[in-house]
């Protein structure tokens, strides 16, 4: 992992979806941006993106690269996560319309309805009011996306969309450092949420940083 808080490791799982996207928003923030197909490449990152794609197939091929447990794990132990559309879906604790066999990485207390919007052709774009980022409402861009139809109460309900026949239904949720959107912020201009995430990062790689020189300082010498 990065020693360097102000230069973190963060990876997009590449097991399919919009990779590339996602590595040139990281970039833009100052990350080191790499891809994570394998448990050692998962080992070596400071926090982790899980891209939009089809979360049946991005969970089928984890478990058969055998990153589907150290992912879990990962997510367990803390390390940062990010899951736009399908990643929203494999963060989640519960599923909803999905294949009785479906299995998720999940550390999100949420229930998520898989393609709440519709299919393909009811993709579409709508202005979301979101906490916490500076600035105007965000543009987003939803393909095929879910939706979070119910949340614990340790999550910390982000974005939700504005107008229109979903008015009012929860797309962007944070529980501690794991955050998911049901759209695609990689595929616009608007980095907010990058941004925010790599902070996120950052801020964890600093408390890290801060316990072991604790830790240090308590040993005797």
């Amino acid at each position: 992992m990065s020693s360097d808080p102000a230069r973190p490791v963060i990876g997009v799982l590449a097991l399919q979806g919009d990779v590339r996207e996602h590595l040139a928003a990281l970039r833009e923030q100052g990350a080191e941006a790499v891809t994570v197909r394998r448990p050692e490449e998962l080992a070596a990152v400071d926090g982790l993106v899980l891209p939009g794609g089809e979360s049946t197939t991005m969970v089928k091929l984890a478990a058969r690269f055998g990153l589907l447990e150290p992912l879990r794990a990962a997510v367990r132990g803390g390390l940062p996560a990010y899951g736009s559309c399908a990643g929203m879906i494999l963060l989640a604790d519960r599923i909803l319309d999905a294949p009785p066999d479906q299995e998720t990485v999940g550390g999100l207390d949420v229930t998520v309805r898989r393609n709440a919007f519709g299919r393909q052709v009811d993709s579409f774009e709508s202005d979301i009011a979101f906490e916490g980022l500076p600035g105007e409402r965000l543009h987003a861009v939803f393909i095929r996306a879910p939706w979070v139809e119910e949340s614990g109460e340790g999550v910390d309900v982000l974005g939700r969309v504005v107008g229109g026949p979903a008015d009012g239904r929860i797309v962007a949720v944070r529980q501690g450092n794991l955050v998911a959107t049901s759209f695609h912020p990689e595929l616009t201009g608007d980095r907010r949420v990058h941004a925010m995430f790599a902070d996120i990062v950052r801020h964890h790689l600093a408390e890290q940083a801060g316990a072991e020189t604790g830790n240090e300082k308590e040993m005797p010498s």
